[in-house]
């Protein structure tokens, strides 16, 4: 049996099939693989992710937390960050942030049914957690307390 599964999969209720694959495209900066009525799938190989999206307006769950993708170097995150701000779906920048005990740089997008995806490099481990990230409060909601 080997160590790892060789890719990860996650499937996500959504409003619309439309916007969904219109934020997809842009985000994944690729196109789906599968496009059915109300489902759309896409396979990435780096990372190694096979993701689903179901319309299904009624089972769409809030604040589950958010998904996201480690980049190995500083310049992969400038480049993303940059495709991503030309298109206008970062909704928030941080750089030298402690999060998750982490010292990271990173940037979000949501989709348009509110899934949080966050996109970082990660420098070292750090021994704290940035305090604002344990308030709680609404304009504080990236990172662990999603």
């Amino acid at each position: 049996m080997k160590d790892q599964f060789p890719r990860m999969h996650s499937s996500f209720y959504v409003t619309s099939i439309e916007k969904t694959i219109q934020f997809y495209n842009t985000f994944f900066s690729t196109e789906p693989v599968k496009v059915k009525p109300g489902y759309v799938k896409y396979v990435l190989n780096e990372p190694s992710l096979v993701i689903s999206f179901i319309e299904n307006p009624a089972r769409v769950q809030p604040h589950f937390g958010h998904m996201g993708f480690q980049v190995a170097t500083e310049e992969d995150l400038n480049i993303r960050m940059w495709q991503a701000k030309k298109a206008g779906i970062v909704s928030k920048e941080e750089k030298g942030t402690n999060c998750c005990y982490a010292k990271q740089d990173k940037f979000w997008s949501t989709d348009p049914d509110g899934i949080q995806w966050e996109v970082y490099y990660f420098h070292e481990d750090a021994e704290f957690n940035d305090p604002h990230y344990e308030k709680g409060t609404e304009s504080d909601q990236p990172c662990c307390i999603n």
